[in-house]
């Protein structure tokens, strides 16, 4: 078994998760809609309708992205050299696409952002990808993969935390809302940061991207776009892990739909600002119950933790939604805080902890299906793995946009998104709290559901490493 040494093991997986770099572009592409309605000037039906079909665009890229990288072998690695072309194409399109878009004629403004938007994929998934496949490479000792989450959830919260406290209290407040100039700006710190990241990530993993650490090392798997089929068909693991990750990606980010934010903070709350500092507030609470859901998931093996987030997170988000609307929710304040308040604040710190900690443990959680894969078949198809779920995932949580362009237009904004400052209608608080409440816990009952189907306990994970290493040992000896 490949085990690393304590103070390397610390050092891959802590760089290497600031491949999370790609999540700077997602946080980013969050407001694109603002862009493309408030600055380009589409229509928010068009733009929510387009951005779901470029994320179902974006899934099928990936068989294509990982056949790719099963195929790539050069000097420099299997990964490295397509996590720093991801990042390249990312940049590039990010600053083309909120620097012209608006300038464009009118007749070709939808034409150029579609076509830009494309480009943009094919480097999110370029990367994105690398950051699943690459996790079989790091370790296969199932007390030691989980550590990526640790990392990978401590940096998400931060971005996404300290990310929207620096639109809501910086940039909406410097630009006047959801403006060019905010976006002018935006884009390039975005740029700068996720460029740093990569490098970091490609520096951390550069001693293990070498052939002998790819599966049963001596294998040449020779793949094709045909086995794509056949390894989800016959891969359990592979279908239910898709299942339960996807609904629970949709559960997270319909909330951080940039529309939904506005609805919920910035109308419901009424001080949009609030989404920035009770982020900062969450931000503690959130850490403190990744890390101990993750000790327990060295412990009693990613699944059975996985399943105990879910359901905990299902319980404190319908209780948060019973609580809002037993209450006047604009009586929750930071500047006179009662009783309410510290109720709303302990329920949301509660369900986004959790929330948190099942959406970071699904990366290691792949790295085992790709072992079990090897297991099953002897294949080491790592690319292939990872890009078969995302496609799927992305399948599912590319109906974000569409769900919360339509749920608007469904109560009445067709023309433009919902603003901050807006008065609270009836409408607008039962759409609210169903886009950041409701959606999700739907998503918890589908991925609890496929948990009960999910063949890799920590049990099966032990015996599954040592007939590997076992394989690798006589092949070896073979020789």
């Amino acid at each position: 078994m490949i085990v690393f040494k304590p103070h390397f093991s610390r050092y891959v997986f802590n760089f290497f998760s600031i491949d999370t770099a790609t999540n700077l572009y997602m946080f980013l592409m969050i407001f694109v809609s603002y862009y493309a309605t408030g600055v380009a000037g589409l229509t928010v039906v068009v733009v929510s309708t387009l951005l779901t079909f470029m994320r179902i665009f974006d899934g099928i890229t990936d068989p294509i992205i990982g056949y790719i990288i099963d195929k790539t072998e050069s000097r420099f690695g299997k990964f490295a050299p397509l996590m720093i072309l991801g990042n390249t194409i990312l940049a590039i399109t990010a600053y083309v696409t909120f620097t012209f878009t608006h300038i464009m004629p009118d007749s070709l403004q939808l034409a150029f952002f579609v076509a830009i938007h494309i480009i943009y994929i094919i480097g999110y998934t370029f990367q994105t990808a690398c950051t699943r496949a690459a996790q079989t490479v790091l370790t296969n000792d199932p007390k030691q993969r989980p550590l990526f989450a640790i990392f990978d959830a401590t940096y998400n919260a931060v971005l996404f935390t300290g990310g929207q406290m620096f639109i809501a209290m910086y940039l909406v407040a410097k630009h006047g809302g959801f403006t060019l100039p905010l976006f002018a700006e935006l884009k390039y710190y975005i740029i700068i940061l996720s460029a740093i990241f990569t490098c970091l990530a490609v520096i951390a993993i550069k001693g293990k991207d070498r052939k002998e650490y790819y599966g049963l090392a001596d294998q040449n798997v020779k793949t094709s776009f045909r086995d794509y089929w056949p390894v989800l068909k016959g891969n359990r693991a592979l279908q239910m892990l898709v299942l339960a990750a996807s609904t629970d990606k949709l559960a997270m980010v319909m909330p951080r739909q940039a529309a939904v934010g506005v609805m919920f903070f910035g109308i419901l709350l009424g001080d949009y600002a609030l989404s920035g500092t009770i982020g900062l507030i969450t931000l503690i609470p959130i850490l403190l119950i990744t890390f101990f859901g993750i000790g327990k998931a060295r412990t009693i093996g990613l699944k059975r933790a996985f399943v105990m987030g879910t359901w905990v997170a299902l319980l404190f988000f319908g209780v948060t939604t019973i609580f809002l609307l037993s209450i006047d929710s604009t009586t929750i304040s930071l500047t006179s805080i009662g009783l309410v308040t510290v109720v709303f604040l302990i329920l949301y710190s509660l369900a986004q902890g959790f929330q948190n900690l099942t959406g970071n443990m699904v990366i290691p959680m792949i790295a085992d299906v790709s072992d079990y894969e090897t297991y099953r078949t002897g294949r080491y198809v790592p690319g292939m793995i990872a890009t078969i779920f995302s496609f799927v995932d992305k399948l599912i949580s590319s109906l974000a946009p569409a769900i919360v362009g339509f749920a608007v237009a469904l109560i009445g904004y067709r023309d433009s998104f919902p603003e901050v400052g807006e008065a609270l209608t009836p409408a607008l608080l039962l759409m609210s709290l169903f886009l950041m409440f409701g959606i999700p816990m739907i998503g918890y009952i589908i991925s609890l559901i496929a948990m009960k189907f999910y063949p890799l306990d920590d049990r099966k994970m032990e015996e599954i490493q040592k007939a590997i290493t076992d394989i690798k040992k006589e092949n070896k000896e073979a020789v």
